[in-house]
């Protein structure tokens, strides 16, 4: 009879001390981060109204296509190799530059991005005709290191609406 009790009281001791480990949680390794900034260049279509804006509001005049150069800060977070991951990019730009101006243009983009490089993103756009929301889709065709994004963004704001096509490289690194 004493052995049972003495069993059943270190039982209860072993059980007590080993529950606070089975509620610990399982931590995931920590997520890997690539950096994939690199310059950029394209074109934008402005619409009648973003023109007209630019014209009133800066005295900046201009065709409705511009060029665009600039540098994209871009960081990739993995969660897992197999399934999507989150993007977020800066993306500074210079356009007009074939007319003789300098229009400044910044983008925050937070998405993501398929394992076929197919992306996604959404975020605050930022220039002298105002400010807007981008919405951007693309994708990412990968050699090696190399990377080549081919991206298409829509800013729709109060002016008018404006269509960029961008192009680039970077190349992966940690």
């Amino acid at each position: 009879m004493q052995i049972s009790q003495r069993l059943i009281g270190a039982a209860i001791v072993f059980l007590g001390l080993s529950s606070p480990a089975l509620c610990q949680p399982i931590v995931p390794p920590p997520a890997e981060e690539i950096d994939l900034s690199g310059p950029r260049l394209g074109f934008t279509v402005l619409g009648q109204g973003v023109v007209d804006t630019l014209k009133r509001d800066n005295g900046i005049v201009v065709a409705p296509l511009i060029s665009q150069f600039g540098w994209q800060f871009e960081r990739q977070f993995y969660s897992t190799q197999s399934g999507p991951t989150a993007i977020t990019e800066a993306v500074v730009l210079l356009g007009g530059l074939d007319q003789g101006v300098a229009i400044p243009s910044l983008s925050w983009l937070v998405g993501v991005r398929t394992r076929d490089g197919a992306e996604f993103g959404v975020g605050p756009n930022i220039t002298p005709a105002g400010v807007a929301l981008a919405l951007a889709a693309g994708i990412t065709f990968r050699a090696g290191t190399l990377n080549v994004p081919i991206n298409f963004a829509v800013v729709p704001s109060k002016s008018g609406t404006r269509v960029s096509v961008l192009t680039g490289f970077s190349l992966r690194h940690r």
